[in-house]
């Protein structure tokens, strides 16, 4: 991505869920489905479960609203691979940004068997069914869900700041929930670390404390960048 990431507070998001084919999933049907066999020879962990990308979206009075529809994983990461070709979706998602007591912001390493292996995230994920509840997309649930699976931390242990900060980033659009801690950062790493040694697989392979730009890895996403530098700068 060329353009450089726009962020903005959102007092809320409102998203529904709509039963819509996705063109490119089907018209490169042919082309997605061998791309995906030969990332399964190098990732053989990865399997081709449903996710939830977004067709339509406006900011309102300050709220996100917006519809997303169904696909199946492959052609979202085909999608994503090959530079987003088709501009009708966005890739939105929450993600989780977990502060401890002393200031310190918890960064995921992802794990080799990841799709994005080495890259650096706050912890989130692509919505997915699971996350649709009476027709809506529940994006606070899914930032709760995917914190606990990658973390193992439940979401109620934090004091959430109120809205998001919205990142957009070319075919991205990042939802990140701001959540503070009782805990310093080192003892939220600790538990992080100790959860995922008794994982089989874990999501993530390392955990990360980020005080300052001078932290700054140049494996971090874009999107996590301009949210932290935002944060030091006091927005």
């Amino acid at each position: 991505m060329s353009d450089s990431p726009v962020v903005r507070h959102i007092d809320g998001v409102d998203l529904c869920f709509t039963e819509k084919p996705w063109p490119f999933a089907i018209e490169r049907r042919v082309e997605i489905d061998a791309y995906f066999a030969k990332l399964l020879l190098q990732k053989p962990a990865m399997w081709n479960g449903r996710a939830l990308v977004l067709h339509a979206h406006q900011v309102i009075d300050g709220v996100l609203r917006g519809a997303c529809l169904e696909t199946d994983y492959a052609s979202f990461t085909a999608w994503s691979e090959w530079g987003w070709p088709a501009k009708d979706v966005r890739d939105c998602f929450g993600a989780a940004a977990m502060i401890g007591a002393d200031g310190g912001i918890l960064l995921g390493v992802m794990g080799d068997h990841t799709f994005n292996a080495g890259h650096i995230y706050l912890p989130c994920g692509t919505p997915d069914p699971r996350d649709v509840r009476d027709g809506k997309v529940d994006i606070e649930f899914s930032v709760g869900r995917e914190l606990k699976e990658e973390t193992g931390l439940d979401i109620s242990e934090f004091t959430p700041e109120p809205g998001w900060t919205m990142v957009t980033h070319g075919s991205l659009v990042a939802l990140i929930k701001v959540l503070h801690s009782k805990e310093t950062a080192a003892e939220l790493r600790d538990r992080i670390l100790t959860f995922n040694a008794a994982e089989k697989q874990p999501e993530l392979a390392d955990i990360r404390i980020v005080r300052s730009s001078a932290d700054f890895d140049p494996m971090i996403r874009e999107f996590v960048k301009a949210f932290m530098v935002r944060r030091f700068a006091g927005g």
